[in-house]
């Protein structure tokens, strides 16, 4: 761990007792400051435990300016969740006290190389594909994955040697909270229109992303999609070595796609059809994160066996299974039908589909045309089947059931389909009519699909 002082005897206020928060507050210990942490939840017995052992101060309170008048705070680390127009942050800025994310200490005391990925679509699969290539025909040391990921930055950094990478999916709620953050390699996806709740403009949204590389210099190395004119110009914004990917052959500076091949810098490194999991948008994840293997110096070997084996991100059209000719995907995450839309358009195939879950209030109209495309049968449950009954029939999509639930629809799903299908769990909804989290949505998904083929999910 990287020996850094700047925390000495700092009044730190961590804000939130979620992962990071909480190791957040373990770290900003070992670096000797005084930490007091904010939920305004009553924290587990067990929780309470780790933080008395670590002398972190609970203050279990609503997060209101109050708080700021107990202690001369000279610092605050905040969950990248909270807005800056909450009104103790508000506060906090009026005093100018700094406000930072549990990443930005995480990063300060890393002796590994540190790869950050952001982006509005593809974050965690590019990130994955990095660190599995990184690890491949390794001889010393090992790749990690943290941040945005679902992991904590300040329970991978501290233990890492110079040996090691550190691959760090960052969101933008988290890049405005950085201040010293400085990736050797950064990796910008795209940008589209995401979070305008939270950041108020796009512009805001996009200027929130290149902070990415605000810190990079001539020795760094900006990897950027350059199939957009937009993203193409923001890269002039970087002082680092741009590195641009292209999967409709704008540029041969980087990696890039030709005549279903893929190139780097002209030298041919893999098949398009050899990419595991299917879909353009996985092709773009795979340019980035081809771009990024050659940059630390990987073979070709090394980047074709994890591409090659990668059955995508769990949740995220997930491949898991193959029985009696027909393969199985799991797609829990799609929790609006953007990400249904997505999910549709990376396949080929005739699609069994399985969708439906909470009624936000809003129709489907938008899935009209994908259903048409792609989809030959379709099993809906939940609140929004039968909105999802009104798109499917416009769509002409002949074979249509109407079900209570997963486990009534997985059966009828396989009964609908016939090998070469593809049977996609895509529900275009948020779990919570019937799951607590998306996630068990998808590990049910999967499981019934085991217990009706009599096959093992591959890992």
């Amino acid at each position: 761990m990287n020996k850094i002082d700047d925390y000495e005897n700092k009044n730190v206020l961590v804000l939130g007792a979620g992962k990071s928060g909480i190791n957040a507050a373990k770290l900003l210990r070992k670096l000797n400051a005084n930490v007091w942490l904010n939920d305004s939840k009553a924290l587990s017995k067990d929780v309470e435990e780790q933080l008395n052992s670590n002398q972190v101060e609970v203050i279990n309170d609503k997060q209101t300016p109050a708080i700021l008048d107990k202690h001369n705070f000279d610092l605050i680390v905040k969950n990248p969740g909270i807005p800056y127009d909450n009104e103790l942050i508000k506060a906090a800025m009026e005093k100018d006290i700094p406000i930072i994310v549990e990443v930005e200490i995480a990063s300060e005391v890393s002796e590994a190389p540190i790869i950050s990925v952001t982006g509005s679509n593809g974050k965690t699969t590019v990130t994955t594909m990095i660190n599995d290539i990184l690890n491949q025909q390794r001889t010393s040391g090992k790749s990690y994955v943290a941040g945005n990921i679902g992991v904590p930055a300040s329970t991978v950094t501290p233990s890492t040697t110079k040996d090691d990478n550190v691959v760090l999916e960052i969101s933008s709620f988290m890049l405005l909270g950085v201040t010293k953050f400085h990736p050797h390699i950064a990796v910008l996806n795209n940008i589209f229109s995401n979070h305008l709740d939270y950041h108020k403009t796009r512009e805001n949204y996009v200027n929130a992303k290149m902070r990415i590389t605000m810190n990079q210099n001539s020795d760094d190395f900006f990897v950027v999609n350059f199939d957009n004119e937009e993203w193409r110009e923001l890269s002039k914004r970087s002082k680092a070595q741009v590195v641009p990917f292209s999967s409709k052959g704008v540029t041969k500076d980087g990696a890039y796609v030709e005549n279903n091949k893929i190139y780097f810098r002209d030298e041919f490194v893999m098949n398009v059809e050899d990419i595991k999991v299917p879909g353009q948008q996985n092709v773009q994840n795979a340019l980035a994160a081809i771009a990024v293997a050659k940059i630390m110096g990987k073979s070709n070997e090394a980047i074709i066996k994890a591409l090659g084996t990668f059955n995508g991100v769990r949740h995220r059209v997930q491949y898991f299974l193959t029985a009696d000719g027909r393969k199985y995907y799991n797609d829990s995450k799609a929790t609006d039908i953007e990400a249904t839309q997505v999910a549709l358009r990376s396949f080929d195939h005739n699609v069994v589909l399985l969708a439906g879950g909470l009624d936000r209030g809003y129709t489907f109209e938008k899935l009209e045309k994908d259903f048409s495309e792609h989809v030959k049968g379709i099993v809906l449950f939940g609140e929004t089947k039968h909105l999802l009954e009104d798109t499917a029939k416009k769509a002409g999509v002949s074979d249509i059931k109407i079900v209570d639930n997963l486990k009534q629809a997985v059966p009828l799903a396989i009964k609908m389909s016939q090998p070469g299908d593809v049977v996609l769990l895509s529900p275009a909804n948020a779990s919570w009519d019937q799951y607590d989290t998306f996630e068990q949505r998808g590990d049910e998904f999967i499981k019934l699909v085991e217990q009706e083929t009599g096959r093992k999910e591959e890992k």
